[in-house]
């Protein structure tokens, strides 16, 4: 079992300490709360369309082709099933 780790506080002085040198670096500064509230957050942007997740089972030969074809494949695996339904083949 782990040994439990002790989180060490930082005294009022330490922390008043690090704050002036933070404040006396010319390379940073402080965001304000408006500046971070117009911020972008992180992460891709949502989709126009929300596709359902599926879990499906496929022959290991075919899961390899398909990932072997990079990055990207399961949204080309998408179109080749829109195509087959398109034209009635599914």
């Amino acid at each position: 079992m782990d040994k439990l780790r002790e989180i060490i506080m930082l005294t009022p002085e330490e922390d008043a300490a690090i704050n002036a040198c933070i404040a006396a670096d010319p390379d940073t500064y402080e965001v304000s709360d408006e500046e971070f509230a117009k911020s972008r957050k992180p992460g891709r942007p949502a989709a126009t369309v929300v596709r359902p997740m599926v879990s499906m089972r496929l022959d290991p030969d075919v899961l390899a082709h398909l990932r072997a074809s990079g990055k990207g494949w399961q949204t080309k695996v998408n179109a080749l099933l829109r195509e087959a339904v398109k034209h009635g083949r599914v």
